[in-house]
């Protein structure tokens, strides 16, 4: 068992006031078993009214507008959240049968929706390594562990070179990137094999242990085992999500998974500043900032950026 205290802010500057500025913010913690709230507090900016609801995807989720002219809107969460480990039963012959996931899968909505494989250039190279691999000799978690190793192994991390709309393509050619980008391909080829699969994003922190990602947004994949539910492995830094890994958002993808998006009226540059703490029972404090530029918008109702960080 592991408590962390979580510190997020994420700040929006304006070179000019905006107003009406709308958004949707999903920085409320999964419910989902072994993972604990003890407590959370979000202030925001003027104070508004928070509109509370679960999306589709079962994701903690509000809408605020704040309507007054200001040059700053600043969304502070504090987070104490349990952690506890859960132990995997590989060995478990219920958990092995791809017919059964089959029909699990056909019975389920939801599942058909995370198992929908999308069409991508570079197919015929993710249908190769399936067969180099031999992934479908294998049980369904044996196999989605191999894809996640594959990728550990053969894709460089590396910040910087890609930003939240690079595709499952150009992770392919370019054979580096961060954790959403290895997210996204590992999601590809286990729907490619018919598992369902949904992208996580959420918040690593595992105290100076080195693992990639640490102590910052993080993102990884949850893949649905008949007779264990969703489980979720992390090709960044090929393991099992545990105790380290808490979830904030699930989805087919990063887009349905975005922390903090909206838009506003006004012509104004922004930028942007995130700030990340994670606090341990230890009294350890691992710290992390980012800014991120953004160009001024021309049009009199101008988009925010539409995450909070490129998740690493």
């Amino acid at each position: 068992m592991s408590i962390y205290k979580i510190h997020h802010i994420t700040k929006y500057l304006y070179d000019s006031e905006v107003f009406e500025n709308a958004n949707q913010i999903k920085i409320f913690p999964f419910p989902k078993e072994g993972q604990d709230i003890l407590s959370q507090e979000i202030k925001i900016t003027g104070d508004p009214v928070l509109n509370k609801f679960f999306d589709y995807w079962g994701n903690g989720t509000a809408f605020f507008t704040l309507n007054p002219a200001h040059q700053e809107l600043v969304i502070d969460s504090r987070l104490i959240v349990q952690a506890i480990s859960k132990e995997i039963d590989e060995s478990n012959s219920t958990i092995n049968d791809w017919q059964e996931l089959t029909n699990q899968v056909n019975k389920d909505i939801l599942l058909l929706d995370y198992a929908l494989c999308e069409k991508i250039e570079h197919q015929e190279i993710v249908d190769d390594l399936i067969k180099t691999l031999a992934l479908k000799n294998y049980t369904p978690i044996e196999a989605a562990k191999k894809a996640n190793q594959y990728i550990y192994e053969n894709y460089k991390y590396v910040k910087g070179i890609t930003t939240i709309e690079t595709t499952v393509d150009e992770i392919i050619q370019l054979k580096s990137g961060v954790c959403q980008d290895f997210a996204h391909l590992l999601l590809h080829i286990l729907r490619t094999l018919g598992l369902p699969a949904r992208y996580v994003s959420g918040y690593i922190c595992p105290n100076k242990s080195g693992m990639r990602g640490e102590g910052a947004t993080h993102a990884w994949v949850d893949v649905y085992i008949p007779n264990l539910g969703w489980i979720g492995i992390d090709p960044t830094n090929n393991c099992y999500a545990n105790i380290n890994h808490i979830q904030l958002a699930v989805g087919r993808d990063f887009a349905d998974c975005t922390p903090i998006k909206g838009v506003f009226k006004g012509s104004a540059k922004q930028d942007l500043l995130v700030y990340v703490s994670v606090g341990y029972e230890d009294g350890h404090v691992f710290e992390e900032t980012n800014t991120v530029q953004m160009q001024r918008e021309q049009s009199i109702v101008a988009p925010t950026i539409i995450l909070e960080q490129h998740q690493q």
